[in-house]
């Protein structure tokens, strides 16, 4: 996590020194992501965690290019001290979601899920997870600091037309 912030604040504050980014403007930088799945399950099994292989992410807004990215990537690699070559940089295209805020526990996800995909099946949908599409949650919470029961988690399932 710390590479990630790392990179995402270099880009922040980076009106503040001689390097400037086309286009650039002063924002918030947004909650960390995950990207979650299991290799050689159909769907997922979540009472199985230790299966799960993730990728963790920060969006970046739309004026950061790949360039301005490996600018990022040298300039915290230089003021840090440490390796940030790990950091990728690339475009997600998730298509077609539906998605809840989950308030409480990690562990408490399933309730949640099982009423996302209700209602996405009410709608005519079905979840579509693939080699590509996968759960995805948005932590609004830092669980250092916030009781597991007030946490805040948006869960987000790709989803196809089930008709």
């Amino acid at each position: 996590m710390e590479l990630l912030y790392g990179i995402a604040f270099t880009i922040k504050m980076s009106y503040k020194g001689s390097h400037k980014i086309d286009g650039y403007f002063e924002y918030v930088v947004p909650p960390l992501e995950g990207l979650w799945h299991q290799e050689g399950v159909d769907g997922v099994d979540y009472a199985h965690k230790e299966c799960f292989e993730w990728t963790s992410m920060i969006r970046l807004p739309e004026f950061v290019t790949r360039e301005e990215f490996d600018w990022a990537v040298r300039e915290a690699t230089a003021k840090k001290k440490k390796d940030f070559s790990k950091v990728e940089f690339f475009t997600y295209d998730e298509g077609l979601c539906v998605q809840c805020m989950h308030l409480g526990s990690y562990d408490d996800e399933p309730e949640t899920l099982a009423r996302m995909n209700t209602f996405a099946a009410e709608q005519g949908y079905a979840v579509d997870f693939s080699e590509t599409r996968f759960h995805h949650e948005l932590y609004l919470s830092d669980p250092n600091r916030t009781a597991p029961e007030k946490r805040k988690t948006i869960l987000r399932h790709p989803l196809k037309s089930s008709l």
